[in-house]
């Protein structure tokens, strides 16, 4: 379960981290995908504690979640999440 949870959060950061689909879904969304990635995140977060994998990718997701809504920086942290994400599903701690 937390390799799919990765996996689907891995993916849709990257989705959110193209330039102008993303910014059209968060911006033409209120910024509401932001709160939707959050809870992914968390739930994401706490699955990979209960199973004693690496927490980082969920962690910089929620951070990402918070600063999202900066223009560049928030497409940066959603490439860099993504990156993270995928290579925690990949390497299956």
């Amino acid at each position: 379960m937390v390799n799919a949870m990765k996996w689907i959060t891995g993916g849709a950061e990257a989705v959110l981290g193209l330039p102008i689909i993303g910014a059209s879904i968060i911006i033409g969304n209120l910024w509401a995908p932001l709160g939707f990635m959050a809870v992914l995140h968390i739930i994401t977060l706490l699955l990979a504690l209960n199973a004693g994998r690496s927490i980082a990718g969920s962690v910089l997701g929620i951070v990402t979640s918070i600063i999202g809504w900066i223009p560049i920086v928030g497409m940066i942290m959603h490439w860099i999440t993504a990156v993270v994400l995928i290579m925690d599903a990949f390497r299956r701690d």
